[in-house]
């Protein structure tokens, strides 16, 4: 008996949000935020990672706070092209980017180089990690995340139009498409490497969101049979008041997990994390003011039909 009921809900049982009422707002908000984030995505553009844009990247820890400036003047001269150098995490550590340098024999002389010339500048000084892609590498996983993406996009559209009917799966893939543009502009204004991390991030994103509206699909579903004259605005909002424990339970648990390692993952986990985050926040509040209303907009006159002519005779004979 103790435990017949949750200890502890997000919102009250009987919760009635008109959310309904909001619902123009809430698509010209949203599409205004996705067009800005398709610019942005070609202007500045996407910070491409090394995974995408080819290089050498080095983490190196100095014995003491780094001396930027040395150490960017021990490197300029190697005649290596933009040397980039950038501290991150403690006073110690610095994130070094040289441009790809050609074969894997030139690389290495590279990362000789500018381990000699670090060394120089600041003896002690370590090389913690190095990662080096050429140019055919990463154009081609650049275009296999494309198509990841792609692909993956297609899979859900294909699963929610054999699941619900026409009106829900149109919601589902414009909201999706919403979404994913979202993010890509937060990675743009952010500045956070687009790299296969954040592409698993998004690939995270789509499988979290297309989840998070199948459950308040089928709740509309089942109260499109349960509640045959109701007006839909009215079963939609309900609907998702029903739905609304669920939805930000899953949510809070999700950004639960991400949030640590947003904050204390390192520079390794941190976009990944970060958009994670962002994806959640954007795709729960998604499911409810943007798939909602244009449910809302394309199935009024249509997921009613033959019900409310079957109550109709019903009535009469009354």
């Amino acid at each position: 008996m103790f435990l017949a009921r949750p200890l502890f809900r997000l919102v009250p049982d009987d919760t009635n949000i008109p959310f309904m009422k909001g619902r123009k707002i809430g698509i010209a908000f949203s599409i205004f935020l996705s067009i800005a984030s398709v610019i942005l995505a070609f202007y500045p553009g996407l910070e491409k990672g090394i995974d995408f844009r080819g290089g050498i990247v080095m983490e190196v820890r100095t014995p003491g706070p780094a001396n930027l400036g040395a150490l960017r003047d021990a490197t300029s001269g190697l005649g290596l092209g933009d040397v980039g150098l950038q501290q991150f995490g403690s006073d110690n550590d610095v994130l070094l980017r040289l441009p790809v340098q050609g074969d894997e024999a030139a690389t290495q002389n590279a990362i000789s180089s500018v381990r000699s010339a670090l060394e120089s500048a600041a003896p002690g000084t370590r090389i913690l990690r190095t990662e080096a892609v050429g140019n055919r590498v990463s154009g081609e996983l650049f275009t296999g995340s494309l198509m990841a993406l792609g692909i993956s996009m297609l899979a859900m559209m294909v699963y929610i139009w054999a699941r619900f009917e026409w009106q829900f799966a149109v919601g589902a893939i414009v909201t999706l498409l919403l979404e994913i543009t979202k993010v890509v502009g937060f990675l743009a204004v952010t500045r956070i490497e687009f790299n296969l991390t954040t592409v698993a991030a998004v690939l995270t994103i789509i499988g979290f969101s297309v989840n998070d509206k199948v459950v308040v699909y089928d709740r509309m579903r089942e109260n499109l049979r349960k509640y045959k004259t109701m007006p839909l605005q009215t079963l939609i909002d309900k609907s998702i008041n029903e739905t609304l424990n669920r939805t930000l339970g899953t949510s809070m648990t999700l950004l639960l997990s991400a949030l640590p390692l947003a904050l204390f993952g390192g520079d390794a986990l941190s976009g990944f994390a970060i958009t994670m985050v962002f994806g959640i926040v954007a795709s729960t509040s998604s499911s409810i003011f943007i798939a909602a209303p244009i449910l809302l907009f394309l199935g009024e006159n249509r997921l009613r039909r033959g019900t409310e002519a079957a109550a109709a005779p019903a009535t009469a004979s009354r």
